[in-house]
């Protein structure tokens, strides 16, 4: 078992966390990541008040864990917002602020609702701004990640961001599925992990079947990073690329991003239609590169205690043995 600043702090059995993503998480894959020792986070910038009131009561009632709630910073809503403080959740994750946002008032409201901040950085400056803002955790984000996602690699941001923050437990987050990624991180100066990708893979993933396909058929090299989604959304992010699957419809449109804007609300019902249907030639699902690294759909528990017990392996085992000759 893993004991790091995080665990700790945050009262888990293990460092690894599902990430808030926005469509990817539901009450039943926070609780299962929850239960078996992690953290699950609930994606929520986009739920009504009633609907987060409600999914924290069944993540509740399937689990005594500590779990968390997620705001994309750009898009908070002050009613939403309200009422994850009202449910006292144990950590309010934070991501993707507008520059000129306070997060300072973000975070201390949610100390004084008794929750400690996570929130996730795409650049080490901003995991400094995020401490002195007040942030308990910071999550490094590398632009391997699906969805949303900045220019830096994982194992170049990690390191950067354990530097600006060495006194507040950093998170490895983008290319990571199993307890290689798990060991890599801890090595690089993390306290754990966030994983969305492969906590798509799960039954428990509240997305089309076929989708979960096709990431488990997908060889990495399939992804892409673009706007298009979002200018269909009518949503503009600050500084983020979306990483997506590349299918006929994002190839459909790619350098004609203009022909996007003017099609809106037609391709907006198109993609929500082929996203119901799970027709991955047309709709879209932030999807990693660590794709790659994912053979199956499997239980979102069970791959929190094989990521732990492969990177207890990798420490305990084959890492030590690399230093015999060092030894000798």
């Amino acid at each position: 078992m893993f004991a790091t600043r995080f665990t700790a702090l945050v009262g888990v059995e293990h460092p690894v966390v599902l990430g808030g993503m926005g469509t990817g998480t539901s009450p039943a894959l926070v609780a299962a990541v929850s239960a078996a020792g992690g953290l699950g986070v609930l994606g929520a910038t986009h739920l009504s008040p009633k609907r987060l009131t409600d999914d924290v009561e069944a993540i509740r009632a399937a689990t005594d864990r500590p779990f968390g709630v997620n705001f994309l910073l750009a898009f908070v809503d002050e009613e939403r917002f309200a009422t994850a403080l009202a449910l006292r959740p144990a950590v309010l994750s934070f991501a993707w602020p507008w520059p000129e946002q306070d997060l300072a008032s973000y975070f201390a409201r949610a100390h004084e609702a008794g929750a400690l901040v996570m929130h996730m950085v795409s650049e080490a400056a901003e995991g400094a701004r995020a401490a002195a803002a007040g942030a308990d955790i910071v999550v490094a984000q590398g632009t391997e990640g699906g969805g949303h996602v900045g220019q830096m690699g994982t194992m170049v941001l990690v390191p950067q961001t354990v530097r600006a923050v060495p006194d507040r437990p950093v998170l490895a987050a983008g290319g990571v599925a199993d307890g290689a990624g798990l060991a890599a991180a801890l090595a690089l100066g993390a306290d754990g992990v966030l994983l969305g990708t492969r906590f798509l893979a799960t039954p428990e993933a509240p997305i089309h079947a076929r989708f979960k396909q096709a990431i488990v058929d997908s060889d990495g090299t399939d992804t892409v990073l673009t706007e298009i989604p979002d200018i269909v959304s009518g949503r503009v992010w600050p500084g983020a690329m979306n990483r997506v699957q590349r299918n006929r419809f994002i190839a459909e449109f790619a350098g004609r991003e203009w022909l996007v804007r003017q099609r809106r609300a037609e391709l907006a019902k198109r993609l929500e239609q082929a996203r119901a249907a799970g027709d991955t030639d047309n709709g879209t699902v932030g999807t990693g590169q660590v794709a790659a690294l994912i053979d199956d759909v499997r239980p979102a528990g069970e791959i929190v205690r094989d990521i732990v017990a492969e990177a207890e392996r990798l420490v305990g085992s084959r890492l030590p043995s690399l230093l015999a000759g060092v030894r000798a």
